[in-house]
Order: structure tokens, then sequence, then C-alpha cells
């Protein structure tokens, strides 16, 4: 396939090509294709799951506070979410061949620097720098795979795309705990550098070229409002408990945040070629998707974030052992989308049944590791089987849904919105779980730490230990039900919209 036939499924002039890809089933080659940019996924994934393991190390080599360890999580997906959607509308320009290439050299050369910092101001700079590459990995991946996939194969492929997303969780910690246990802690960048190589070299032999030569300017400033704005709002969100949440502190940047974020909103709706058509949200369909998508990414990012220092730091398990232990989640949805019951469901139940079904069982595993897992393994255990189970039932289902609502030639813009989605519900999930988790904790253990290490660090007696354990264990329990509620009321209100955008449709029909 060249170029130029890649450039043609875009144009809709093409005749006898689907939305999304070429007549006849698609790219002949699409199935190894798929192969080679989940392989490219897979480096921005293994990042950052190995990074949830590594959270006590930090805190001890490094001296991190939990805001710390939290701004090393988020600056990268505050920098990757403020640029997605502009990465995916330059690829729609420029060929997404050429921006999954480029986002791959990126990120191995962010990682190189990560691995060497030597303080963690450095290290959220150097994870900063690697949300740029990963903007680029994120949208064109997607978008190839609308573009490569016709309509009765996208949702299996993107089915599949998907459960990449979930071998990263399940690996990466496992990674993670075996080079903790051999390596110092900049070994867990250092590990992307083969995985990207050899992706990039897989990317430049198999992928083909695709582009829409019509498309529109990259919107340069809607990327730097955007970015300013979700970072403000989410520095405010983490900096609440430590600083108060009346304080100048917090209230300062929360202000210049949706500020901000309202000035990117009306330039968006001012320009003519936004890189964020807002109109889009006109759409029940897209606005439901979006919903459910940035609340799947909110309770799993944020329950992992806290479930791997309940591991370590409360039931003691060596970083290895707690890797092991945050597998089987993943494992589920490994295993599921693998044999493709949630691509066979959709034509079945319907997307919005589908992702009611799948919100609700991820609520659920949430309450079970709330409510069953604060004194030993076994209730975790059933939560994370839960949660995966939903996951697995829920992503791929509102995937489809945003990139079928979004037209075909800007197939690199609908995957920045949904990959913006997930970041940026993945940071919100660290930052409000984390400060419930932290308002909680500080509530009840009235000691001047940053961090539960350092708590533990001044108690003067094991029964003042194992008081600070219990306190953890309670600001753990009560972060984890408000990832709950708010799950399952985000999964009722996408399902809602999405049927009333079916009824919508099914109306309009007769009369088109």
């Amino acid at each position: 396939m060249t170029s130029t036939t890649a450039e043609q499924h875009d144009s809709p002039e093409q005749p006898g090509a689907t939305p999304g890809g070429p007549a006849g089933g698609g790219h002949p080659q699409r199935w190894i294709i798929l192969a080679v940019i989940c392989l490219a996924q897979l480096t921005v994934l293994l990042d950052n799951t190995v990074l949830n393991v590594a959270i006590p190390s930090l805190t001890r080599e490094l001296h991190a506070s939990t805001s710390d360890i939290q701004w090393v999580i988020s600056a990268y997906s505050l920098v990757q979410s403020g640029l997605l959607l502009t990465a995916g509308s330059s690829a729609d320009r420029y060929g997404r061949k050429k921006m999954l290439a480029a986002g791959l050299a990126l990120f191995g050369v962010g990682s190189l620097v990560a691995g060497l910092a030597g303080s963690t101001g450095q290290l959220i700079a150097a994870r900063a720098g690697m949300g740029v590459g990963g903007a680029l990995l994120m949208t064109t991946t997607l978008a190839v795979v609308v573009q490569i996939f016709d309509d009765a194969e996208r949702v299996r492929a993107i089915g599949l795309w998907a459960t990449v997303n979930s071998l990263g969780f399940a690996v990466g910690p496992l990674l993670g705990g075996f080079m903790l246990d051999h390596f110092w802690w900049g070994a867990i960048f250092l590990v992307n550098i083969p995985v990207a190589v050899i992706g990039l070299v897989a990317v430049v032999a198999l992928v083909p070229e695709s582009k829409n030569p019509r498309g529109e300017r990259p919107d340069l400033l809607g990327a730097l409002l955007s970015t300013i704005g979700m970072t403000g709002v989410v520095y405010a969100i983490i900096s609440g408990p430590d600083k108060g949440w009346t304080s100048s502190h917090t209230l300062a940047p929360a202000a210049i945040g949706l500020v901000v974020m309202t000035a990117f909103v009306l330039w968006e709706l001012r320009i003519p070629h936004p890189m964020l058509d807002m109109h889009f949200f006109r759409n029940q369909q897209f606005t439901g998707a979006v919903a459910g998508a940035i609340l799947v990414a909110f309770g799993m990012g944020g329950s992992l974030f806290l479930l791997t220092q309940h591991l370590q730091f409360v039931l003691g398990y060596e970083p290895l052992e707690a890797g092991l232990r945050t597998a089987p989640m993943a494992l589920t949805v490994v295993a599921l989308n693998l044999t493709g019951l949630g691509a066979r469901l959709v034509p079945k139940l319907g997307t919005p049944l589908t992702i009611a079904v799948g919100m609700t069982c991820l609520a659920g595993g949430l309450a079970a590791i709330a409510l069953l897992g604060g004194d030993g393994y076994a209730g975790m255990l059933a939560g994370l089987v839960v949660m995966g189970a939903g996951i697995a039932l829920a992503m791929p289902a509102m995937a489809n849904a945003i990139m079928s609502a979004i037209p075909p030639e800007k197939a690199g813009v609908g995957a920045g919105v949904n990959g913006t989605l997930a970041e940026f519900g993945n940071g919100l999930g660290v930052a409000v779980l984390g400060a419930v988790l932290n308002a909680r904790f500080t509530a009840l253990v009235p000691v001047a730490a940053a961090s539960l290490p350092a708590a533990l660090a001044a108690a003067d007696s094991a029964g003042e230990k194992a008081r600070i354990a219990d306190a953890f264990s309670s600001g753990l329990e009560t972060s984890q039900l408000v990832g709950a509620v708010a799950v399952l009321v985000g999964g009722l209100l996408a399902a809602a919209l999405l049927r009333r955008a079916e009824r919508a449709d099914s109306a309009a029909a007769p009369s088109a």
C-alpha cells in the first residue's frame, strides 16, 4: 500500500470506501500492522505502570513527598493531554506514519533522560518531555487502526488495541518489580529504550502512510491553552490537602485553570479550523462516550496509584510481589478481549447497555476493594477481577463510539480526543483519589509528615505504627468508595445519552 493509496482512503470522494477504512475488508496486512502499532502503544503503557510500582523507591531514594510523586505521574499525563489534539491534527495533515515514528524516537530519548535524573525536579521535567512523544504515539496508533480496518472488524481491532493497554498494566508492575529487585530505580525508564527501537524499526518497515491532504493547520494556541488550563486545575487538586482548600496556593491555580480552559473553549468556537470542534459535543453519542471514557480512566488510574502503595506500605509486599498482585485485573481484561467477548456483545446488547454493564462492574470492583481489601489480599483479588471484566466490556465500546461520531478524515483528531480523555481521566483519578486519601489520612493522623513512610518513621512504638497503617487503610477505603460512586453515576449517564442518540438516529432514518 503506497502513501498515495492511503491518502485516498481519507478522501470522502473515494468510491467504495467505508468510513475509516477501504472497501473489501481493509488493508491486506492489517493484522500484522495492528501488531506493530500495538508494540508502539505498549512502550507508552509500560512506562506508566512500571512507575506505579517504583513509588516507594522514589520516595526513599529521591526523598519525594506524596505531592512530588503525584506530579511525577501527572506531569506526563498533563503534557500529553494538552498535546494530544494537536498531535492528532498534525498526524492527519502531515502523515500518521511520520508522527508515529517521531513519537517513538522522542519517547525513547525522554526515557533516557528520566533514567539518569538526579532529583524529583529533573524527573518531573523529563516526564513532561516524554509526554510529547506519548501524545504522538497515542493519537497515531488508534488513528491507523481506524484507517486500515472496515466497519465489520473495527470493534474487534479496537478491542485488541485496548487489550494492549491492559497488557501494559499487567506486564508493567511485574517488569518494574523484577527490575527494582535487581537494579536501581532509573532502570524502569531505561527499559523503554529497546522497546522503542524495535517499534521504530517495525513502523518504518511495515506501517503504511496515511493522511488527509486537506487537513487543517495545527492549533498551537489551543494546545497551549488546554495544557495550561488542565495543569492549573489538577495542581489545585493535588495541593488542596497540604495547603488547604481555601488557601491562595489552591484557589489561585484553580481559578487560573478554569479561566484558561474557558478561554480555550471560546478560542475553539471562534477559529475556522479548531483542533477540537466543540460542535461534536452536540452529538449525544459523542458526549456519552466522552463521559464514560473519562470515568473509566479515573477509576482505573486512581485505584492503581493507591493500591500499589497499600500493598507495599500497609501489607508489606516487596515491589515484585505487589506487581504480581495487581496483575489479575489486567489479565482479566486481556483474557476477555482476546476471546472477543466485548466485540460480540456490542452488536447483541447494543453500545449503551454494554457500556452500562461494564461501568457497573468497574464500580462494583472498586467498592469490593474498599470494603473487603483492607485486611488482606483476598478481597482485593475479587475486586480486581470484577474491575477487569468491566474494563474489557466498556473500553472498546466507548472508543468505537467516539471514533464513529467523528468524520473519518479526522481520525487523528478523534484518536486525540480519546487519548485526551484517557490521560486526563487518569491524571484526575490520581489527583482526586489521592487528595481524598491524603485528607482522610491527615485527619486521622495529625503528624507533620509528607508521606506514609515519613509518618511511620516518626512513630515511637509498634502501636503508633499500627494506628498510622490503619489510618492509611481508612483513607484508601474512602477514596475507593468515592471512585466507585463517580464511575457508577457516570456510566449510567453515558449509557442514557448513548441510548437517546440511538433513538434519535432511528427516528431520523425514515425521513432521511
